[in-house]
């Protein structure tokens, strides 16, 4: 099969002819239609994550968000068989441990992460482990290529909406309008609640009005976001989502808030922060601030979440950009590295 392949951090990839993937006894094999693109994807290629542990063996094949059809299972594969639409979290799950049997399948203790655990997707076929408990069945409704937009960005924003238990009418503050931001802006406008984006570039903020968000702050112009905020929203917003990660969008989501608002930090911090950012400790303890924590999307929790997309409520195919080759991949990660991507980039040629 065809494959695009890292050889050395911060090197263009291969496209290689490599052998293709063989199931063991609880795996299944998917030959995959479309596979998405994401900025953890550009992380990993940079070696950013190493200080989470996430530092692939290289040579490897990169790519955590796909939509596909089974073409093999294992002896042990009961759920699944040959000719099945299927999608699958970006985080594999065990299916055994505390986390996996309490529902919290994005906590799980032996995590996997296709493109640094194991091969990903940005080949013409994927190895799935574990099939019975990660691999998930796709409505006819949602076709592949949504599949692939929703497979980490979408299915994040959307868990941290969920999260941060937002209510119709309420305000909701979204700190960055990428992939994470722009899903969770669409959910949370879904909910009918009002949403105020914040991004410093003028087109990703236009893209955030069309998928909801009723006001936009370009934080360059703005000095001082969390005022302008609690302005628009009259003493706060009640949630606010932190999509990026920066030491400055923590603090400005934690000040943004009312009393008794809810923060949620989907973003992760750089390598050189490491996880360690100031916050207003005094505030959030005489207000009641909730600061909560969102990563990904359980495995229990995608019923819900395709329902939704099948019935048009949500929409990830309306955050694709382009469809590319596997030869364009290398074009697509420098358009990444200078920030010029303004929506979700999903490859669906692979030979």
């Amino acid at each position: 099969m065809k494959a695009a392949r890292l050889h050395a951090f911060h090197t263009p990839f291969a496209i290689e002819t490599v052998p293709d993937p063989e199931p063991g006894p609880e795996d299944a094999i998917v030959r995959v239609r479309a596979a998405g693109v994401c900025r953890s994807d550009l992380h990993i290629w940079q070696g950013e994550l190493a200080w989470v542990g996430i530092r692939p063996q290289l040579p490897i094949t990169l790519g955590h968000e796909f939509g596909g059809e089974v073409v093999a299972v294992g002896r042990n594969v009961r759920r699944f068989v040959a000719g099945d639409r299927v999608t699958v979290p970006f985080h594999n799950g065990c299916g055994r441990c505390p986390q996996c049997q309490s529902g919290r399948s994005n906590l799980c203790d032996e995590f996997g992460l296709y493109g640094a655990t194991y091969d990903g997707c940005f080949a013409e076929y994927v190895r799935v482990p574990n099939a019975d408990f990660n691999l998930i069945h796709l409505p006819d409704e949602v076709d592949f290529v949504t599949a692939a937009a929703m497979g980490c960005r979408y299915m994040t924003g959307f868990h941290a909406v969920m999260r941060g238990r937002v209510q119709p009418g309420e305000w909701v503050a979204v700190h960055g309008a990428g992939g994470v931001g722009l899903s969770a802006i669409q959910a949370a406008h879904a909910i009918g609640a009002q949403v105020i984006a914040v991004d410093i570039d003028d087109d990703k903020l236009e893209k955030a009005r069309t998928e909801g968000a009723a006001v936009t702050i370009n934080s360059r112009r703005e000095e001082r976001v969390f005022k302008a905020i609690k302005q628009v929203t009259r003493g706060g917003a009640h949630v606010s989502i932190d999509a990026l990660g920066l030491a400055e969008t923590v603090f400005n989501s934690v000040r943004c808030l009312r009393k008794g608002g809810r923060h949620v930090q989907v973003g992760l911090t750089s390598s050189a922060e490491q996880g360690m950012v100031a916050l207003p400790v005094d505030i959030m303890t005489t207000g009641e601030i909730e600061f909560i924590g969102s990563f990904g999307n359980p495995h229990v929790a995608f019923d819900g979440l395709l329902r939704l997309v099948a019935a048009g409520r949500l929409r990830p195919k309306a955050l694709v950009e382009r469809e590319v080759s596997l030869a364009e991949l290398n074009d697509v990660f420098h358009r990444m590295l200078r920030f010029e991507t303004k929506g979700f980039n999903v490859i669906t040629a692979f030979a």
